[in-house]
């Protein structure tokens, strides 16, 4: 983006909402549980909501193990997920990812209050829900292609922290804690609400 213009030249890839909440069972250990939510407003492949959730990242099967996601767009998933999701570094080579279960969403449910968030997604036999608690004071980040989760695209994103977190199946708590890492020079919370975020990919000068 040209440091005169306020207009960002690269081509928007999505924009929406994509609040997450990753858990270890040890602080020292990897992650053992991931939840990532979408509300996208835009995108190649249109509109819609995605909650996924990985209860066993690392196990290469899909709905006995907890892979699961929970969709009203089959085509926006596999765009987000070929383009973005295996591309952050929390995802990266999970197996679980590639064997996740794909369920049809029935109902969608958001309860937004001062400092907790819930989302909560519904198909016809199963049912997934993030929650956040104690959520921090806002605050915004815009990040360049070099720094960003899939190292190619230009991210603006407002963040906020939640100090407890917990991933349900079937209103069944998936193990795990929240804990704390590194994030852009400073330390924040492994859960989080990521909102009215937006995803670019560099104008060809930018790339120069």
């Amino acid at each position: 983006m040209s440091a005169h213009s306020p207009i960002d030249a690269g081509r928007v890839e999505w924009a929406g909402d994509n609040p997450g909440i990753y858990l270890k069972d040890s602080s020292d250990g990897d992650w053992t549980r991931l939840g990532l939510y979408f509300r996208v407003v835009l995108s190649p492949a249109g509109a819609g909501k995605v909650m996924l959730v990985l209860n066993s990242p690392d196990r290469n099967d899909g709905a006995a193990a907890g892979n699961v996601c929970i969709t009203d767009n089959v085509p926006m998933v596999e765009y987000l997920t070929e383009g973005f999701i295996r591309r952050f570094p929390t995802f990266r080579n999970r197996p679980g990812l590639a064997a996740m279960a794909t369920l049809k969403l029935a109902s969608a449910e958001t309860i937004a209050e001062h400092d907790s968030h819930t989302e909560i997604v519904r198909a016809e036999r199963l049912s997934l829900k993030m929650m956040w608690t104690g959520l921090g004071t806002p605050f915004a980040v815009a990040v360049e292609p070099s720094q960003s989760a899939t190292g190619s695209h230009r991210m603006y994103s407002t963040f906020r922290q939640a100090s407890g977190a917990r991933i349900c199946i079937d209103d069944r708590a998936l193990e795990g804690t929240v804990v704390t890492r590194p994030f852009f020079g400073i330390t924040m919370s492994s859960a989080f609400l990521a909102l009215s975020e937006i995803w670019i990919s560099p104008a060809s000068a930018d790339k120069q």
